[in-house]
């Protein structure tokens, strides 16, 4: 037993001093203050506030992106690079503007996905598990809907003439993209063969029929959910011999020939699979629409690279698509499965998804300008994900803490869950991680709760922010609050007022075209 134990603390020790401490420069004073002074310069070219129309806007939402899985997708992405990782920056590290958002619902302190999706899209706080209804809907009462509609950002802008899209990496109809063009009182509403007799009956429609019939002209849809399109036991096109993947529909409708039938002549494309993506010339398509899976798409650990495209490929096509109207456009784009590796306890998929979609949010800002495109990250949650254990600088961020547990003398992972299925007991004690593979994909870390499922966190998630208006998302704020400024910043919806001058035309800011090339080669350095 003390031989194991000293292999073990042999491990951990090598693990510490395999990797270099830290680089010699960072010993000497004066490379500290030279940094402060360069990113002093920085700030105060931030008091020249960019007050311009935003043409475009973008909101990123990585699903379940608390803030210590920022810090941790930081670390990762410099350690896939080769380096400690904690001095990385993530693209969205780059943007100006940092707020922090109060994330729970009308009756939740701890929130989900649908009713946080309805404050950051409709600008109204809800009920959880609800969608673009307000809180006098009750959850799965469908006689609750009528008359507590509430609209989304998408809607506004698509009303005043802006091409709009969606691209998520789980089904197009789940809770995220779907607040954006649904009203639903029950999230899982997926198709009506998800949805109770007595709810089909009092008039409620599933989500997948309402993202093509609510706002019919979506320009852009990118995301997983095949199956809830096609009429029930239909064979999917790439799984023909999966019966989990048929179709689920008991209406016997085909939404997706429905679609294409009805774009046949505005220059629309359907396409299923990345070689299919990848060819469409944009200038020649208006509207897409993407379905590459049944359900999710696959994690981008797990994707094939051959097949299926990743959020940065249908980001660059949708942008490419989106641009071409001249009175600019609204995106969503979605990192969705950050939050299902939160749930099943593997970290190493929810961080690698999460530098995914920062690499998604760089993509985005090399096909627009800060001059008009107002860009916004966040996160409709938190989970109850961290890492500690005083690590040593450059500690590979799915590797051990640098000393054993002193209360059952066992090592353990820097990350860990405040519950969740990695919970395991081995002869009545903690599992001995030293004796299991840590570093593989689908490693759950340890959990001090056993659930099925790990649950979302409470705290308050950040907003980040560049372009116009940005300087709006500040302090701490009320999740709802984030579409009504993007709103102001584009002259949509309800906040109009301020966008015209006397004469009756677009007001742009006090900044000029010389100071947001600056701005923009500035961002892109950085």
């Amino acid at each position: 037993m003390k031989v194991a134990a000293l292999i073990i603390l042999g491990c951990l020790v090598w693990e510490g001093i395999a990797k270099p401490g830290f680089p010699e420069q960072e010993k000497d004073p004066d490379f500290w203050k030279e940094w402060a002074q360069r990113t002093l310069k920085n700030a105060l070219t931030l008091q020249d506030l960019n007050k311009n129309v935003a043409k475009n806007i973008i909101l990123f939402l990585g699903d379940g992106m608390g803030i210590p899985t920022v810090t941790a997708a930081r670390i990762l992405k410099g350690q896939l690079n080769g380096q400690n990782g904690e001095e990385t920056q993530l693209e969205m590290d780059k943007f100006p503007y940092v707020a922090l958002s109060k994330t729970y619902n009308t009756n939740a302190q701890v929130p989900d996905s649908a009713g946080t999706a309805t404050a950051y899209l409709c600008g109204v706080k809800a009920n959880e598990g609800t969608v673009g209804v307000n809180a006098a809907a009750v959850k799965s009462q469908c006689n609750t809907t009528r008359g507590n509609e509430v609209t989304s950002i998408l809607k506004w802008a698509k009303d005043a003439g802006k091409s709009v899209g969606i691209v998520t990496t789980t089904r197009v109809n789940h809770a995220t993209p779907s607040a954006a063009y649904a009203h639903c009182v029950d999230r899982d509403w997926y198709s009506d063969g998800e949805m109770p007799d007595e709810a089909l009956q009092s008039g409620c429609k599933d989500l997948a029929r309402q993202l093509f019939e609510n706002i019919p002209d979506i320009d852009v849809i990118m995301g997983g959910g095949r199956k809830y399109m096609y009429p029930r036991n239909t064979p999917d096109v790439e799984y023909p011999g999966d019966k989990k993947h048929n179709g689920t529909r008991k209406d016997g409708r085909n939404l997706v020939r429905e679609w294409t039938d009805r774009m046949k002549d505005k220059k629309g494309s359907y396409v299923w699979n990345k070689k299919d993506l990848v060819s469409l010339n944009p200038k020649n398509v208006d509207y897409l629409l993407g379905l590459f899976e049944p359900g999710d798409l696959p994690y981008e650990l797990e994707r094939n690279k051959e097949t299926d495209p990743s959020l940065t490929e249908m980001v660059d096509m949708a942008i490419k698509i989106l641009r071409k109207n001249e009175r600019g456009f609204y995106l969503l784009v979605e990192g969705g499965r950050i939050d299902h590796g939160h749930h099943d306890g593997k970290a190493k998929l929810a961080l690698h998804e999460a530098v995914e979609m920062d690499r998604a949010i760089t993509r985005a800002g090399l096909l627009t300008s800060i001059y008009d495109t107002l860009s916004v990250v966040t996160a409709d949650h938190s989970h109850v994900f961290s890492f500690g254990g005083y690590t040593h600088r450059g500690n590979p961020i799915f590797g051990l803490a640098p000393t054993m547990s002193d209360i059952d003398q066992k090592p353990f992972t820097s990350i860990l869950y405040g519950n969740g299925p990695g919970f395991k007991l081995v002869n009545g004690a903690r599992e001995n991680v030293s004796a299991v593979d840590y570093n593989q994909n689908n490693y759950q870390a340890q959990a001090a709760v056993p659930l099925k499922m790990e649950t979302h966190g409470g705290e308050d998630v950040a907003i980040f922010s560049k372009g116009p208006m940005a300087h709006l998302l500040h302090g701490v704020q009320e999740q709802h609050y984030i579409p009504h400024v993007m709103a102001y910043a584009a002259c949509i919806g309800q906040n109009k007022n301020h966008c015209r001058t006397s004469s009756g035309s677009p007001s742009l800011s006090n900044i000029s075209p010389t100071l947001a090339l600056l701005l923009s080669v500035k961002w892109l350095l950085c």
